[in-house]
């Protein structure tokens, strides 16, 4: 009898325990509007989605504009020095979070702050970007998501797409580390099939064509680690490839710009990933020394069938 009177006394206790915490975690959201600061590099599709995922996750959260949470969006125009006054004024500010989309916004705002929290997101390797100790526990003020694609598995389906593939070419930017670290993995990968890599990198648009024209005649196929120089770019990657009657597949959704395969991040999802783990820390649930890298496990490939069929290209079964 005694037994079961300190279970339901346990139990009792366990209620009270969890429904104060609950009460005082949303006392402290109607009591507090937390600042949150949000650096960019550059307006462009991708980072654009992860904003907006992280901002309407947070608000299926609860955290809601000018009622718990106050967002300060600041893009840098692709200069170095903005994304330091961004960060530098963060700081100033007293932000609570601070969201930084892309390396260099991330790398400034680490450099301006030890102490506020740091989310980042649209970066491939934070640890090669020396943002955080380790992927798995960062150790630092800065934690976040990837968006670090499956690269391999890529390779893999564009063999099934084409058997006889020998020469895989790997253009990418080196503008960025992001591009440069998915163009060793894929390297690596295509070696390890017993096939040639042939890697070459543009650091600017003017140079796009020039370097494709001259891959094309070397390579079967063209991989492309996509960042604003080759997304702008894919449209007339692709087409100098269909000249010479040869595809691209690059590492993200975008559709309809001439890939023939394109597998990778959906970035509305990866800010909304990331927006869970700033639920996390403003509740005091969790800090970012503490808080791995997360990634997406849920990308899917897309096969555009009128360039597989001006390729007389068969998709098969399991991309159709």
């Amino acid at each position: 009898m005694n037994i079961k009177k300190n279970f339901i006394l346990y139990v009792i206790l366990f209620l009270v325990i969890s429904l104060t915490a609950f009460f005082v975690i949303n006392k402290q959201r109607m009591g507090k509007v937390f600042k949150i600061g949000i650096t960019q590099i550059v307006e462009h599709e991708s980072l654009d989605k992860a904003r907006q995922g992280f901002i309407d996750e947070l608000k299926n959260l609860g955290y809601c504009e000018d009622k718990n949470v106050k967002f300060d969006i600041q893009i840098a125009g692709g200069d170095l020095s903005n994304c330091e006054s961004i960060a530098q004024k963060f700081v100033s500010d007293g932000c609570d979070l601070i969201l930084a989309i892309s390396t260099p916004s991330a790398q400034a705002a680490a450099n301006a702050t030890k102490d506020i929290p740091i989310l980042v997101t649209a970066i491939t390797n934070p640890e090669e970007s020396n943002l955080v100790e380790s992927n798995n526990k960062p150790n630092t003020n800065v934690t976040g998501t990837s968006d670090l694609p499956p690269i391999e598995q890529t390779i893999d389906l564009m063999l099934k797409l084409k058997p006889g593939l020998k020469k895989i070419g790997v253009l990418y930017s080196n503008i960025d580390v992001s591009p440069s670290y998915q163009a060793k993995i894929a390297e690596k990968k295509i070696k390890s099939l017993s096939l040639e890599p042939k890697i070459v990198s543009v650091s600017q648009i003017v140079e796009v064509e020039q370097v494709t024209r001259q891959l094309i005649q070397e390579v079967d196929a063209i991989y492309v680690p996509l960042d604003k120089i080759t997304a702008a770019s894919m449209p007339l990657i692709s087409n100098i490839a269909l000249e010479k009657g040869k595809f691209v597949v690059c590492s993200e959704n975008i559709q309809d710009k001439g890939a023939l395969l394109t597998y990778g991040i959906d970035y509305y999802e990866l800010g909304k990933k990331t927006a869970k783990q700033a639920a996390k820390i403003l509740e005091n649930k969790s800090k970012p020394q503490d808080m791995p890298i997360e990634y997406l496990s849920d990308c899917k490939p897309f096969v555009d069938k009128n360039i597989a069929k001006k390729l007389k290209i068969e998709i098969p079964d399991e991309l159709k």
